[in-house]
């Protein structure tokens, strides 16, 4: 990412992209969550501590030397027993850098996994061009045989289109064991975590993937390049979902509203409006066009022309006219008319 701020920490639509991933895992019925943190830990321990998720709480685990992606679930599993010495039961194991995973995409995995009784289950998908990503390799009755890191893959490995996507879900009685047995004769001198496959399936225990055809929702963010994309899609997600529960955007292409944004029918967004952080429009208002709106509440039926508003409430059937600004704390009362041109709050 080329920046001091750690990857799971930059934003896509208002939230650290690390927080969109929780989103999806907590809406399944998971008992407890671990996170594996590593550079500027303080910072991703402080950010995500400031969330609250509804009878959940998130344990965290320092990985203190970067030996890979095996080690990392090696660390998450120190908290697990320390906690609970029963190992019984499953891990879901998802990385922190995908943002566009929804829920309905790990559901098959879970429902595949327990109901098959699986030892491990991989989520994968098939890229036309699966350059950088790890090759899924069946074997036997259509069994995952292994997955093989780009690097350390042959020619006729490499030419495999179906690709890993580092979610897996494992017998947590087995996993500890396999992971034990890993070790770092590879490319990058790492710990992988896709060599558990390989430990399981010729141990003879019963390996398998599902496969997933909405590659962009497993695609991970590494560079800049697709963080972009990544919130550009995120965004278009947001606005078809506002609009499918009554919110009219005049030009969607050109409006933004962020994840956190609460929206109700009849809301009217005017092209070039920016609605982020936690902001609430009542129902029946219009906003924009060339809006920016930020942590700000408008109440029903209000009308805002080309209004910068940071921490301000709007109240219903107000009027604040084109190129005013709205600083925090500012609070217009209902049905009054704030002609164009005005600077409150500041």
């Amino acid at each position: 990412m080329r920046s001091q701020r750690p990857k799971p920490l930059h934003h896509l639509c208002g939230r650290p992209m690390v927080l969109h991933v929780i989103e999806a895992v907590e809406q399944l019925d998971v008992d407890r969550m671990v996170v594996v943190v590593g550079h500027e830990a303080e910072w991703v321990i402080k950010s995500l501590t400031q969330r609250t998720f509804d009878d959940l709480e998130i344990e965290f685990v320092e990985q203190s030397e970067r030996l890979g992606t095996g080690d990392a679930v090696s660390v998450a599993l120190t908290a697990l027993d320390a906690a609970d010495a029963d190992d019984e039961g499953d891990v879901l194991i998802v990385p922190g850098d995908v943002p566009l995973l929804p829920t309905e995409i790990l559901e098959p995995l879970v429902r595949a996994h327990l109901g098959g009784d699986h030892a491990l289950t991989v989520l994968t998908t098939v890229l036309e061009d699966p350059t950088g990503y790890s090759r899924v390799v069946h074997g036997r009755d259509g069994a995952v045989a292994r997955i093989v890191e780009e690097l350390d893959a042959s020619e006729e490995e490499r030419a495999e289109t179906e690709v890993s996507t580092s979610i897996f879900m494992v017998k947590r009685a087995l996993l500890g064991p396999a992971l034990r047995r890993l070790d770092r004769t590879n490319a990058q001198s790492e710990y992988y975590l896709t060599d558990v496959v390989s430990v399981l399936y010729n141990a003879g225990h019963v390996t398998r993937s599902v496969l997933t055809e909405d590659r962009a929702a497993v695609a991970g963010v590494n560079d800049r390049v697709q963080l972009a994309a990544a919130e550009a899609e995120l965004r278009r997600r947001i606005n078809e979902r506002w609009m499918q529960h009554g919110v009219t955007m005049w030009d969607p292409a050109s409006t933004y509203v962020d994840a956190d944004v609460v929206l109700a029918e009849d809301v009217s967004l005017l092209p070039g409006t920016i609605v982020k952080g936690e902001c609430r429009i009542g129902a029946g208002a219009q906003v924009g066009p060339f809006a920016l709106l930020e942590d700000t509440v408008v109440g029903a039926r209000a009308h805002l022309g080309t209004v910068h508003a940071t921490g301000a409430r709007v109240g219903e059937d107000a009027e604040v006219g084109s190129f005013s600004v709205l600083g925090p704390g500012t609070d217009v009362p209902s049905g009054a008319r704030i002609g164009p041109h005005s600077t409150l709050g500041l």
